[in-house]
């Protein structure tokens, strides 16, 4: 029987907050298991040879990293482009929820696609990794622009900590089945390791579509009843203009997307080269370096729900400020560490403030989208594509500082200034007293 699509929900429903956390749950494995753990070690092993490290890519000779790079690079710059008017349609016509599904679509058959990637196809290969990015970090503002509908201003903070941690649950889950499936590929009856490594990206692909049905069963359709209406592109442009020309007037809001752009500079410089750091500084190998992923995101569990305590109690703004502290402590640390404990320890520390900060950096946008507003897709765009610019930004300069100075561990002190800069544009924000 078709579900009726429902207008005005009640907030802090138990039920839609379960439902709403559970994409966490079910998008996570893709960051963990694609962008972080398994993927990029079996990319660098079927690119790689014992004399050469550069692939044919469409007749182009590049060397496989800077392939990786540069399509990841890709995949963050197209979705900031299609991002902000897909949003604006989404906002127009109340179709949140329907492209939350394109793109879960979208990632979760580009994953399963992976599964057919080997060293005789990198093209597939690289096409299916930009899809399945695309997928996820697209999807992310159609899902994020839920928060501030199905949640309290007052509970915004809990909920969203609730769905990192949902997240990493998963996601650690789902990566410890798979590093045991390629442990024991040859007891469970599979040709080679490559075809149990393979699998795992099958797995990725069906787990992300398989649970986020849960989330479309619950979520609502249409929050506040809008109808679409014809022509969708024009409308959904001038939705997503209404909303720039707002962003103009929202000092409070342009402070806070500055801060986020220096400082997500900074955090996802580290969560996605990190493994790298570990590889090439301190020659760790890719166990150890997974396992370094695996505590990372296990003590991130218990790092949102911190935070979100702390913010609880002395406010966003507060909490926001001690991670950045503890993120420039963190890089200054990097810089010194030589020794594979430390490496650990320094990596229990990350995990802390990783889950505190991106639980936090959430839902203290959506309380500063005005209160009478309905077009949250619209005004998470810009939440997004500050996001994925950040990326590009912080990556690219990460490297270029390495190449300069032949010397990764100064790029390390370089994303210090980030966080600085994060720190500064933060003490100029202002919280609105929060209604419990």
């Amino acid at each position: 029987m078709q579900r009726k699509a429902f207008f005005m929900i009640q907030k802090n429903d138990p039920k839609i907050i379960r439902a709403w956390c559970m994409y966490d749950w079910a998008n996570s494995v893709y960051s963990l298991v694609i962008t972080s753990a398994i993927f990029p070690v079996y990319y660098q092993a079927v690119t790689s040879s014992q004399d050469s490290e550069t692939v044919s890519f469409f007749g182009f000779e590049m060397i496989n990293s800077v392939l990786y790079s540069y399509s990841l690079s890709f995949s963050f710059l197209i979705t900031a482009l299609i991002l902000p008017i897909l949003s604006g349609i989404a906002d127009y016509g109340g179709q949140k929820k329907r492209y939350l599904k394109i793109f879960v679509t979208i990632g979760s058959l580009a994953c399963m696609g992976l599964f057919f990637f080997d060293s005789s196809n990198i093209e597939w290969g690289i096409f299916c990794a930009v899809l399945a990015s695309i997928g996820y970090s697209s999807g992310l503002v159609f899902y994020d622009a839920f928060l501030p509908e199905i949640a309290e201003e007052g509970m915004m903070d809990k909920v969203s900590a609730k769905g990192y941690s949902y997240g990493y649950v998963g996601s650690v889950i789902l990566l410890i089945a798979s590093l045991l499936i390629i442990q024991f590929y040859n007891e469970l009856g599979f040709p080679d390791e490559g075809t149990a490594v393979r699998l795992s990206f099958l797995l990725v692909g069906i787990w992300w579509l398989g649970f986020s049905q849960i989330t479309f069963y619950y979520l609502p359709d249409n929050v506040h009843g809008r109808k679409p209406g014809k022509n969708l592109l024009a409308n959904g442009y001038l939705e997503i203009r209404k909303v720039w020309f707002q962003l103009k007037s929202l000092h409070n809001m342009r402070a806070y997307l500055l801060a986020f752009f220096f400082y997500n500079m900074g955090v996802q410089t580290v969560m996605y080269l990190a493994a790298t750091f570990g590889s090439k500084e301190l020659k760790l190998e890719s166990t150890k370096l997974i396992l370094t992923v695996l505590i990372i995101q296990i003590v991130a569990i218990g790092g949102a729900t911190l935070f979100a305590k702390v913010s609880e109690i002395w406010g966003n703004k507060f909490s926001l400020l001690i991670m950045n502290f503890i993120w420039v402590f963190i890089c200054l640390g990097a810089y010194f560490v030589t020794k594979e404990v430390e490496f650990y320890l320094l990596a229990t520390v990350v995990g802390l403030v990783m889950g505190g900060i991106q639980s936090l950096s959430r839902s203290t946008f959506a309380k500063l989208i005005p209160e009478e507003t309905i077009d949250h897709a619209s005004f998470f765009s810009f939440y997004d594509v500050t996001f994925n610019i950040s990326i590009v930004f912080g990556t690219f300069s990460y490297g270029a500082i390495e190449q300069i100075s032949g010397n990764m561990r100064n790029s390390t002190i370089a994303l210090c200034l980030f966080f600085v800069l994060g720190i500064i544009f933060l003490t100029r924000l202002k919280m609105r007293p929060v209604k419990h």
